[in-house]
């Protein structure tokens, strides 16, 4: 059975009920499809001790306060998730959960949209699958020899599981740090980074960031020289775990190793050490699979954009990929924005097309 709607909303995490919000405002008929089968997007698959680097109020989705946690200047993930949850209820947001979208194909008039329940014909789509689901590893001599146990960000819980055992923690940004600092202490670890740490100064968080992208955007749209962007500040936000992790002494960078071996890694001096496991905290790829048939996609994975309209399919939009989507776009805070700027545009085609 096919069903029709004005816009199809791809992925039900924080973008998806962001764009849901300001759909909603325009009084636009919408769908929110989402694979999850609970609220919280990929807040609800997180390490457990992860927390925001942002404080509640600067952590908030349009127009809906994210409350403090009591007890905690920086929200939990599970803070994060309850406030997700309890933002859709309230809204009375169309979340159909537990729907996987497989493709969507160009349609005459429509983007239609297959799912494993289903298709749906839209006037417009809005991707909000971010990049949770699309972990990278990078290609390292030797990874088939290593006998030991291989995880991703994604899929690291706890400290607990890892007493005791020898862990290499592969990655230089925030996830490799934290993670680092959780497992300092418990494990016998080596942190390994590309380029040695640059830690961002210990009073940046959250709302410095999101206030430095957002004048980058600004200087770029107005033609005026690139500050750098968040990058240009450093790449680990110095929360207090990383923090105090870091100013124990228990923080100390070795420099990435060139091949694996099946009890460990080796560098190219001669050095090795040994492993039980290895967390890859190298990154993620944008979900954006479904949309193979329309052909848009050019370097690294990316599809051109304008703010977060697709350059080649003008009914199409991207949301919370990060800066190339708008910038920030991929935090809480940031995400309004874009959010509201592609349902603006979706309701000018409609308009336009109903003319």
């Amino acid at each position: 059975m096919t069903q029709r709607t004005d816009v199809a909303v791809i992925g039900g995490g924080q973008s998806g009920l962001a764009a849901g919000y300001h759909l909603r405002r325009l009084g636009l008929e919408f769908v929110i499809l989402d694979a999850q089968t609970a609220p919280g997007g990929a807040w609800q698959h997180t390490w457990d001790s992860l927390h925001l680097f942002s404080p509640a109020a600067y952590s908030s989705l349009p127009g809906r306060l994210m409350p403090l946690q009591e007890g905690e200047v920086y929200p939990d993930a599970g803070h994060v998730v309850s406030y997700l949850a309890d933002y859709e209820k309230r809204y009375e947001l169309p979340v159909q959960r537990g729907v996987w979208v497989d493709a969507v194909h160009r349609d005459g008039p429509f983007l239609r949209v297959e799912t494993d329940n289903g298709a749906w014909q839209a006037r417009a789509v809005i991707s909000a699958t971010g990049t949770w689901t699309r972990p990278f590893l990078p290609a390292v001599p030797g990874r088939r020899e290593f006998a030991g146990r291989r995880l991703h960000t994604v899929q690291y819980r706890s400290p607990a599981e890892f007493a005791g055992q020898r862990v290499i923690v592969v990655g230089g940004g925030n996830s490799g740090a934290q993670i680092a600092a959780d497992l300092a202490g418990a494990a016998e670890l080596t942190w390994v980074t590309q380029r040695p740490p640059r830690y961002l100064a210990d009073d940046i968080d959250g709302r410095a960031l999101f206030d430095h992208a957002t004048a980058r955007r600004r200087a770029l749209d107005e033609g005026r020289t690139d500050t750098g962007g968040v990058a240009s500040l450093g790449d680990i936000v110095a929360v207090p775990p990383v923090r105090a992790a870091r100013d124990a002494g228990l923080l100390t960078a070795a420099p990435m190793f060139s091949r694996l071996t099946e009890d460990g890694v080796a560098w190219a001096d001669g050095k090795t050490a040994h492993a039980d496991a290895i967390i890859w905290c190298t990154g993620f790829r944008p979900a954006l699979a479904h949309f193979a048939s329309l052909r848009l996609r050019g370097a690294r994975g990316h599809i051109a954009t304008e703010g977060t309209r697709a350059v080649d399919e003008p009914r199409l939009h991207l949301l919370g990929y990060g800066d190339w989507t708008g910038p920030a776009s991929a935090t809480l805070i940031g995400v309004g924005r874009p959010a509201r700027d592609a349902a603006r545009e979706i309701a000018v085609l409609l308009a336009d097309a109903a003319a």
